[in-house]
């Protein structure tokens, strides 16, 4: 009897949670999506022709007094996706961005291949980004968010002040990838097969690689005190990689 109720509680549970979820579309496969100060986001790729974005808001449903009325800021955005966001199309470019400076709604975006990814991010609230399962360019700035990138096929452009770098890359990967962190770690996997023109540095940490890479070194290079800096040929050169941190450790890792 007792498990029934918590079973009874669970699916009451999920279909609050999908009640309360709202889908918001915009039917877009190319240009870029530009997003900006949104505090928790996963971007998903999809193969389909609209960019597809799905949340849930922290909290407004509590408030009675604003049902029917729509957010505006100090800025001048306005809600109009009923998910907390601003989404504007403003030529080949869609601007998003959320309402509210702290905390904000939990949203993963579709995003289809032809459409690159730029995601900036300064305020000190909000959680890690997440990619996943994209095919496409994606650049990224951030101050005090991490980094999360599974399966990704794109040019990666990836910048942070005080978060970690991890990223999975794929024997497909066929266009330069730049990781660079300043204070947090860079850890990145991928195939022992990757042809690519590696170069990994730090100035306060350790560079880590797992003994099944065979990297060709260049010891061309000058040495410069309190800082390592390694350049050469994975499986004889190919696309450009980077992988970089200032105060921590740099990791590369089979998979």
């Amino acid at each position: 009897m007792k498990m029934k109720r918590i079973l009874m509680v669970v699916v009451a549970v999920m279909l609050a949670a999908a009640t309360n979820a709202q889908e918001y579309k915009v039917s877009k496969s190319t240009g870029t999506l530009e997003i900006r100060e949104v505090n928790n986001v996963t971007i998903e790729g999809t193969t389909g022709n609209e960019i597809v974005f799905t949340g849930r808001g922290r909290g407004r449903d509590d408030d009675e007094r604003a049902k029917g009325l729509r957010t505006l800021s100090a800025s001048g955005l306005e809600d109009n996706t009923g998910l907390g966001l601003s989404v504007v199309t403003n030529g080949d470019k869609i601007e998003v961005q959320q309402l509210k400076k702290m905390d904000g709604p939990e949203v993963t975006i579709k995003v289809p291949k032809g459409v690159k990814v730029y995601y900036a991010h300064t305020s000190p609230h909000g959680s890690d980004i997440e990619i996943k399962n994209f095919d496409g360019d994606i650049e990224i700035t951030t101050v005090h968010n991490g980094v999360n990138l599974t399966n990704t096929n794109g040019t990666l452009n990836i910048k942070t002040v005080h978060g970690d770098i991890e990223a999975a890359l794929t024997a497909n990967q066929k266009t330069p990838v730049r990781l660079v962190s300043v204070h947090g770690h860079v850890d990145v996997g991928m195939p022992v097969a990757m042809k690519a023109n590696l170069k990994l540095g730090t100035s306060w940490g350790e560079i880590l690689v797992d003994p099944d890479f065979k990297i060709e070194i260049d010891k061309t290079g000058s040495f410069v005190k309190y800082s390592d800096k390694v350049s050469g040929k994975l499986n004889g050169g190919g696309i450009d990689i980077e992988i970089a941190s200032t105060h921590n450790n740099v990791y590369l890792r089979k998979k």
